[in-house]
């Protein structure tokens, strides 16, 4: 007996090809669990899906820096308090582009993102008179023979500048301050805070991916297409590997989430997964906002992160991460 195929995405006009009929098993499983699959730890990949595509890093980051920010500069000689000094007003307009908040809060975001903070000092004679920030993913250590940074190269498109490290640097033209966080395993670079929860941020984007798949698509649980026709029989296997192929190729992975299927010729389909209701997105959702203000120090109460009494109130957290005693 030959099986009609008449599932939706059968491409017109195909040619048939006559096998012998044979014997298979009568049902088809389908499931989304398969091998992990995370996102690149470099500073553009952390950025785009931390800093500008999940809203608890965009928020946890902006928190830190403002703060950080808005806490005054001041210069000091001894005891004494250089109100006019060139520097103080330096640091409040750092280059012709940004003032004082915005070149800091830019500075931390850098910190936070990549671990890594570069700031180029212009010098006109024995005077620094601009501060500059170089992106830290278009930034690279030179080592030396002894192993310690010689050099550092700032790479844009297709021009690369060199600027000299350690006391080479402190001569006529400038050089570049580099500002890192504790790295365990680099002896050069920082390590990020948001790469530390990465996973977390996957998951949390992932999550969002996947319930909005499912509202596209009216959703539906993996499970497994039984074959039971009226008149006996089984799929030949040929008809059976092209169904598993086309299955696993038109429903599966987060961004064929719940679509419809169509099913004909004694084809039932059995749900086997648990539903996203069951699975508890909502919650698997926070746990993971929760890893990603933990690993900036942020309490989750101020993102908006529900289920979290780790302070009294709301000011108590706010002084917490101003760093500031209520």
């Amino acid at each position: 007996m030959r099986f009609p195929f008449l599932l939706p995405w059968r491409r017109a006009g195909a040619q048939r090809v006559a096998v012998p009929e044979k014997k298979a098993t009568g049902f088809v499983t389908l499931t989304a669990e398969g091998r992990a699959r995370w996102s690149s730890r470099s500073y553009a990949s952390l950025a785009r899906e931390g800093f500008m595509k999940n809203p608890v890093a965009h928020r946890a980051v902006r928190m830190i820096a403002e703060a950080a920010a808005s806490v005054p500069w001041l210069v000091y000689e001894g005891e004494d308090e250089l109100a006019d000094d060139p520097l103080a007003e330096l640091l409040v307009r750092p280059n012709g582009r940004m003032g004082g908040n915005e070149f800091f809060e830019a500075l931390y975001g850098h910190l936070l993102l990549s671990g890594n903070a570069f700031v180029e000092g212009v010098r006109i004679g024995a005077g620094l008179r601009e501060l500059h920030l170089l992106r830290p993913d278009r930034m690279r250590v030179i080592e030396g023979r002894d192993g310690w940074p010689e050099a550092y190269e700032y790479r844009v498109g297709g021009s690369v500048r060199r600027y000299p490290a350690g006391e080479a640097a402190t001569g006529e033209g400038g050089g570049v301050l580099h500002l890192r966080l504790f790295h365990p395993l680099d002896d050069h670079l920082g390590f990020a805070p948001l790469e530390a929860a990465s996973v977390a941020l996957d998951l949390s984007n992932a999550a969002a991916h996947w319930n909005k798949a499912l509202l596209d698509n009216s959703a539906r649980p993996s499970g497994a297409l039984v074959y039971q026709p009226k008149e006996g029989g089984n799929l030949s296997a040929d008809q059976y590997d092209r169904l598993k192929a086309e299955l696993e190729e038109g429903y599966s992975g987060p961004a064929q989430a719940g679509r419809p299927m169509l099913l004909e010729g004694g084809l039932d389909w059995k749900a086997m997964g648990m539903s996203p209701r069951e699975m508890d997105f909502i919650e698997a959702k926070n746990g993971a906002a929760r890893d990603i203000a933990l690993a900036f120090g942020v309490p989750p109460m101020l993102i908006g992160i529900p289920g979290d009494a780790t302070y009294a109130n709301y000011q108590e957290a706010n002084c917490r991460i101003r760093r500031i005693e209520p």
